[in-house]
């Protein structure tokens, strides 16, 4: 009798909404290295999306179709029906072709059925990007013989900090920490940071599920300074902050670290400050003093939308990252400069001595005349002990998607 192969079953409804999107979150180069690894790999692969309340069950092919209309490249409109849907966007343009692709759809109650008929053999169902993810969602795919449930925290955020979330966060974080409790096999946790976070607020719930710690892998875009802005001004030293303008960044530090230079340094000397990253939600008040500080536009600028390799060539050249963050789920931006051989000066996060040790220079967040005194020495290393530093990448910054995939796939097999 032959036995039937088992599966794997990636969830991708969070990258068919950043279909078209010219840059990518933290938590999107997750779910986007997922499908990645999974397309390379000879296991039966099935995409998972939501529309609205349906599930639908895509084949393999759908996957390498996704990832290319991440950046826009194949989505143009083609026919009436087309050209009305982009009105909407990218991601409804994206959501018709792969329902045409579809092996089915299912609401919730035929869910089951519907994964039983392709996937006799069971296998594992992988969500990273909690788009759509819940106790229903996962109780239906258990329900199919052999099928497995595995979730990705990147962290638990809003429940810990609920002041720097956005609406609803918390409701959502708890619903899913509950999912995960009540209806995953495995939670993979990014840090062991994560780790103690999630069993923390699981507790509430149930019994954590088997979990285990797989670091992130670090990517590292080919600089492209031909993407940075027209006109950019790099005729001086610059500094980087990377991440979305949100009140957990602390980018009000750096507003008064910035205040405290124009007050000690000549003004040709005062170093610039990029902001790369949009504005997020609920910092009203720093983007009001932003926006009437008499330094935006001179030694601060504003970066949003930036292509990987535009960050890539900041990161490449700037003195350095700055990281005051009150909190990260795992701080892609500090690995990725370490990995990159750019000093960084960051807050002392447990995730941070995790997954870099001792690379940055850390300072506490709420201490402005430590941070502007080692941002002032940082001016001052000469050029070539930079280019050193950037030559010599140290062995903790080395994390790789290979290693990630090895304790995930070692377990979910």
């Amino acid at each position: 009798m032959t036995v039937a192969a088992r599966g794997r079953v990636l969830d991708v409804t969070r990258l068919v909404l950043r279909a078209g999107r010219p840059t990518l979150t933290g938590i999107d180069r997750v779910e986007l290295a997922y499908l990645r690894e999974l397309l390379e790999r000879p296991e039966p692969l099935f995409l998972l999306m939501r529309q609205r309340r349906r599930q639908w069950l895509l084949p393999r092919g759908a996957g390498s179709l996704l990832e290319g209309w991440l950046g826009g490249a194949g989505l143009t409109p083609c026919g009436p029906v087309e050209r009305l849907l982009a009105r909407r966007g990218a991601p409804a343009l994206a959501a018709r072709r792969l329902r045409r692709l579809a092996l089915g759809g299912a609401m919730p109650d035929g869910v089951a059925a519907l994964l039983a008929r392709h996937l006799p053999g069971g296998g594992w169902y992988f969500n990273t990007g909690h788009v759509n993810a819940g106790e229903g969602l996962f109780a239906a795919l258990r329900s199919v013989p052999g099928m497995q449930v595995a979730v990705l925290v990147h962290d638990t955020i809003p429940l810990d900090f609920p002041q720097f979330s956005r609406p609803h966060a918390v409701e959502e974080m708890s619903a899913l920490v509950a999912a995960v409790v009540r209806g995953a096999d495995l939670a993979i946790c990014n840090s062991a940071a994560t780790r103690e976070d999630l069993a923390r607020h699981a507790a509430r719930y149930g019994p954590l599920p088997e979990s285990i710690v797989a670091h992130l892998g670090t990517d590292v875009a080919m600089p492209n300074p031909a993407a940075l802005p027209e006109g950019l001004p790099l005729d001086r030293p610059y500094f980087l902050a990377l991440g979305t303008i949100e009140p957990r960044k602390n980018h009000a530090l750096l507003l008064d670290v910035w205040d405290h230079l124009h007050g000690v340094l000549p003004e040709a000397e005062v170093p610039r400050l990029f902001l790369a990253g949009r504005r997020g939600w609920r910092n009203e008040d720093f983007f009001a003093r932003l926006d009437s500080s008499p330094h935006l536009g001179r030694t601060i600028l504003e970066l949003p939308g930036l292509s990987d390799g535009a960050v890539s060539a900041l990161i490449a050249e700037a003195r350095a990252l700055l990281m005051p963050s009150l909190a990260e789920g795992y701080g892609l931006p500090v690995a990725e400069a370490a990995a990159a051989g750019t000093p960084v000066i960051a807050a002392p996060l447990p995730v941070y001595l995790e997954i870099v040790g001792n690379y940055p220079v850390y300072v506490a967040q709420g201490d402005l005349y430590s941070w502007a005194a080692r941002i002032q020495e940082q001016l001052g290393t000469d050029a070539a002990v930079l280019g050193a530093m950037r030559r010599c990448v140290p062995q903790v910054a080395r994390k790789t998607w290979a290693g990630h995939f090895f304790n995930v796939l070692s377990r979910a097999c």
